[in-house]
């Protein structure tokens, strides 16, 4: 059976801090094989985010920090990092309505981040939609 969109995000949420960790400690890695390595079938929808992430991670983090107050987004936890720019991404550049993907962040967060990121997260997405 299919993980849910819910169970995907979070393997996204994997993926992007993953390749984020790669990044930072400047070690080479292919997209495609992070991504193999986290699911155990092939998921257009996994890809297309975390392929959107890496292709509007300027942009997407320009918003983020946009959207923080005397903050950005390199400041916070690498997992809250993961979640807010799959959010972002999403809220731009999918259908997914933006109630779900503000539920889902939130959810993540929740899970993985503490409360004072949680919260961060929201009122950025918040901040965005209402702009």
């Amino acid at each position: 059976m299919g993980k849910t969109r819910s169970e995907l995000r979070e393997k996204i949420m994997v993926i992007l801090y993953q390749i984020d960790i790669y990044r930072k400690n400047k070690m080479a890695y292919d997209v495609d094989t992070v991504i193999k390595e986290n699911l155990e079938i092939d998921n257009d929808f996994v890809k297309d985010i975390v392929y959107g992430v890496i292709t509007h991670e300027d942009s997407i983090k320009e918003d983020a920090n946009k959207y923080m107050n005397n903050w950005n987004i390199e400041r916070i936890d690498k997992t809250g990092a993961a979640i807010l720019k799959m959010a972002i991404y999403e809220l731009k550049y999918t259908d997914t309505p933006s109630v779900v993907v503000i539920n889902e962040a939130v959810e993540l967060a929740k899970k993985y981040s503490d409360d004072a990121v949680r919260k961060m997260i929201n009122a950025v997405l918040d901040r965005m939609i209402n702009e």
